[in-house]
C-alpha cells in the first residue's frame, strides 16, 4: 500500500521565519493540493453537512477527533466499519487528532481555540478551572472524565496510537500535553519534555500496530511541536521531534510524516511563532497547524509555512447564523435580513448565494429550523475552501501579496 509522501511546488521568497509554498500530500485514498483547508468531522461527521455537501465545498479531507469517537461509538466499531472513512461515506483522505487537545480542553482549558487571549483571566479564573479540572496529567498519560457521562477513563500514548489505528485515518498525530498560556514557563518547559517523550512512545507503538496490521492501509504518524509562546522551547521542541525522527529511520523505522503545530499562543503571535517552528522543520515535510480560524489568521499561517490547517469556526459560526462575505462576517439573525431577498455573497457565489436569500435563511434562523446550520454551513466551508485554493493559486501565478492585500483590505475594511 502506498505510503504518504509530499512535494514542495512553489515557494513564497524567503525571509526570516517565513516559508510559504504551495505543493501536494500524496495519500493512500488521494492527493492533498496545499495550503489546504480541512474541515472539521469531530464525531465522524461535518456538523449538519452529509459528506456529498461537504464534497461539493471542494474540501479535500476531513480530520476527525479521536477522543470523541472513543467515546461514542467506539473505535472498535469503526475499525469494523473499514475505518473512518468506510464508515462516514468519505471517499479522500482523512486526519485524527490525537486527542490530546480535546483531553486537555475539555478539562483545564479555557478556550478551545488555537489562538487566544489571556488579558480577561483573573486570579480567580486560573484557581476556578484547577479546581474543577476535568483531566489530571501525569508523566505516564492522562486521567480524564467522560463528557457524556462523567465515566473515568486514561489515555496514554499507546492507547491513542491504539484508537488511532482502529479509526484508519491516513494522517494522525502524536498524543501530546496542551498547556496554556496561564501554565508557568517551568511547567512548560516540563511539558515539551514529556510532549517528546510520548512522542518517542507513540513512534514505538506505531511501529508495532503497522506491523500487526499489515492488512489496512499505510498510516502516516505526525508529531506535534509544543512550547507556547517561548521560541527557545518551540525549537527545542522541533529539534527534540526531528531527533527522534532520525533516530528511528537509522533503525530502519518508520519516522514521522509531517509535523503539526500545537497549542494555545496569542493571535498577535501567530505568525512569529510558526516561524519559529518552520525555521526548524524539514522543507520535505508537511506541516499541520491545528485549530485557526479566520482569515487574517490563514494568510498569516501560510506566509509562516503551515501546509494544512483545521478549525471549526466555520460551522460552529454557521450553526448560529455566523457567514463570511467578501466584506466581512455578517449574522444572518439580525433583523435587517427580514427582507434582504439577496443571496448571502451575491459576487462570491456558490449553491447557497444562488439559490437562496438572507430573508429566507433569516427567516429559518428564526423558526429554528435545522436547515438554517446547513445552509449557513455549506456556505462557510465554501468559502474558507475557496479562499485557501484562491490563496494557493496565486502563490503559484506569482501575484499572492497582491491578492492577500486585496482581500484582507476588503474583508476588513471599516463598516
Amino acid at each position: 500500500m502506498q505510503d504518504l509522501s509530499f512535494e514542495v511546488g512553489t515557494t513564497l521568497p524567503e525571509a526570516p521565519g517565513k516559508h510559504g509554498r504551495t505543493g501536494v500530500i500524496h495519500t493512500p485514498h488521494g492527493d492533498i493540493a496545499t495550503p489546504a483547508f480541512i474541515p472539521v468531522a469531530t464525531k465522524a461527521t461535518v456538523k449538519t453537512l452529509t459528506p456529498e455537501q461537504v464534497r461539493s465545498t471542494g474540501a479535500q479531507a476531513i480530520l476527525s477527533n479521536a477522543y470523541h469517537l472513543y467515546l461514542q461509538p467506539g473505535p472498535d466499531i469503526v475499525d469494523e466499519a473499514g475505518g473512518v472513512a468506510a464508515f462516514e461515506n468519505w471517499h479522500g483522505p482523512t486526519f485524527t487528532d490525537s486527542g490530546g487537545f480535546q483531553v486537555m480542553s475539555l478539562g483545564v482549558g479555557f478556550k478551545k481555540v488555537l489562538a487566544m487571549d489571556t488579558a480577561g483571566l483573573s486570579d480567580a479564573d486560573i484557581r476556578a478551572a484547577a479546581k474543577d479540572r476535568m483531566a489530571r496529567v501525569d508523566d505516564d498519560g492522562v486521567d480524564f472524565k467522560s463528557v457524556i457521562d462523567g465515566s473515568s477513563h486514561r489515555f496514554t500514548p499507546e492507547v491513542s496510537m491504539q484508537i488511532q489505528h482502529q479509526l484508519g485515518a491516513d494522517i494522525m498525530f502524536a498524543f501530546d500535553e496542551l498547556t496554556t498560556l496561564v501554565d508557568t514557563r517551568a511547567y512548560q518547559e516540563h511539558s515539551v519534555e514529556r510532549t517528546r517523550r510520548w512522542a518517542k512512545r507513540c513512534l514505538d507503538e506505531h511501529d508495532r500496530l503497522t506491523a500487526a496490521r499489515a492488512d489496512k492501509p499505510t498510516q502516516s504518524l505526525w508529531g506535534v511541536v509544543q512550547g507556547a509562546q517561548y521560541e527557545d522551547l518551540r525549537r527545542a521542541a522541533a529539534r527534540g521531534l526531528l531527533d527522534l525522527d532520525a533516530r528511528a529511520r537509522a533503525e530502519g523505522r518508520r519516522g514521522f510524516g509531517g509535523f503539526g503545530i500545537g497549542g494555545a499562543l496569542e493571535k498577535e503571535n501567530l505568525g512569529t511563532i510558526v516561524g519559529w517552528v518552520t525555521d526548524e522543520l524539514p522543507v520535505d515535510k508537511p506541516r499541520h497547524l491545528l485549530g485557526i480560524s479566520e482569515p487574517d489568521d490563514i494568510f498569516t499561517a501560510v506566509e509562516a509555512g503551515a501546509d494544512t490547517f483545521d478549525c471549526v469556526a466555520p460551522t460552529r459560526l454557521g450553526r448560529r447564523g455566523g457567514v463570511y462575505t467578501l466584506d466581512g462576517r455578517m449574522n444572518l439573525t439580525a433583523a435587517r435580513f427580514r427582507r434582504d431577498f439577496r443571496g448571502v455573497d451575491e459576487e462570491f457565489g456558490g449553491y447557497v448565494s444562488e439559490n437562496y436569500s438572507r430573508a429566507y435563511i433569516h427567516h429559518l434562523l428564526k423558526a429554528k429550523e435545522y436547515l438554517a446550520g446547513t445552509l449557513c454551513t455549506l456556505h462557510n466551508l465554501e468559502f474558507m475552501v475557496r479562499l485557501v485554493d484562491t490563496i494557493r493559486a496565486a502563490i503559484d501565478a506569482g501575484r499572492y501579496e497582491d491578492y492577500r492585500d486585496e482581500f484582507l483590505g476588503r474583508y476588513y475594511a471599516p463598516s
